[in-house]
């Protein structure tokens, strides 16, 4: 074997994906029976069975990751549509994995809209067969695990410590990094989505979902009148307020009332921050501008009492909490 044999060989593995992987999962898993942040400790805390999968339209089933692949899975679904599709900036390691990667991976739970259907064109083809594709994808990560580790990703926009303390001893979800392939964005796949994300809230007996949604684009005056129109019409109560940390902190207020037009400010916001709202969520005081992933975001604070019951025939009521 030549030297430059040997020199490629250890690169190799020195950067072979086991080993990234092991550097974003300390604690060697993910997804319900390896993890802290994941199902097994919620069964021993004492809590039912978590379902799996959590519900199924069609060749189209919801259920948390199970294993570190399928964790990958999301992340390459994360970057596919965060990198390629949208404007953010990856670094070196997002460029060497084509996946959207960070710290928080290791410590959430991943929950997965994936497609059985044996002819599906995205599907990859494996020693004769298709094999199932991840077309969606949300982030859960619970406040005692965030406890436990690095605390909540939203931390870093908004000052949600300080809502939490108010808040003691209601528990709280944090939702994040939410993405669908551009072909599943319709309304069957976001029901999914929902659905498992409610189910589970059900079983950790959330009270809380918080977390950062996004505008495309980075210059707030151009996304004047969606954002004074979450400022006017969507402000959380004070009881519910959280800011943006004074030192990203851009307001909102860039319009007054009587100069937005309610039919062209709804539909420049984005699906997802109009399905948050038609639940019954608040936004945060303060934007934050993210130029890594090219977008202005703003915060959701969605009280599990605070949903439109209308949704309850859709997705179930909440649980009563025995404890």
């Amino acid at each position: 074997m030549t030297t430059r044999q040997r020199s490629q060989m250890s690169l190799t593995q020195k950067f072979r994906p086991s080993r990234l992987v092991r550097r974003f999962v300390p604690l060697g898993g993910f997804a319900g029976q390896f993890g802290p942040g994941q199902v097994g400790h919620a069964i021993a805390g004492g809590l039912p069975p978590f379902p799996d999968p959590l519900k199924r339209i069609g060749s189209l089933e919801v259920r948390l990751a199970r294993t570190a692949r399928e964790v990958r899975l999301a992340q390459a679904l994360r970057y596919r549509v965060f990198y390629r599709e949208m404007s953010a900036q990856d670094g070196a390691s997002g460029k060497l994995w084509r996946r959207d990667i960070d710290g928080f991976d290791s410590i959430c739970d991943h929950l997965l809209v994936i497609d059985h259907d044996p002819d599906l064109a995205l599907n990859r083809r494996i020693g004769g067969k298709k094999k199932p594709a991840v077309v969606g994808t949300y982030r859960l990560l619970r406040q005692d695990v965030a406890e436990q580790y690095s605390g909540f990703y939203t931390a870093g926009e908004y000052e949600i410590n300080k809502l939490v303390e108010r808040h003691r001893p209601k528990r709280f979800l944090e939702l994040g990094r939410s993405c669908v392939l551009k072909e599943y964005r319709n309304k069957r796949t976001v029901e999914l989505l929902w659905a498992g994300a409610w189910a589970y809230v059900q079983h950790h007996q959330i009270d809380v979902m918080i977390g950062c949604a996004s505008l495309e684009g980075t210059e707030p005056r151009k996304l004047a009148v969606p954002l004074s129109f979450l400022h006017h019409h969507a402000a959380a109560p004070e009881e519910w307020r959280i800011r943006a940390v004074p030192s990203r902190y851009v307001s909102m207020d860039r319009l007054p009332p009587e100069q937005i037009d309610m039919r062209s400010a709804l539909p420049e916001l984005p699906p997802l921050i109009k399905g948050y709202l038609r639940l019954g969520a608040y936004i945060g005081e303060g934007a934050v501008v993210d130029h890594q992933f090219g977008t202005t975001d703003v915060c959701i604070v969605l009280p599990v009492s605070a949903i439109n019951p209308r949704y309850y025939g859709h997705f179930g009521a909440p649980k009563v909490r025995l404890s």
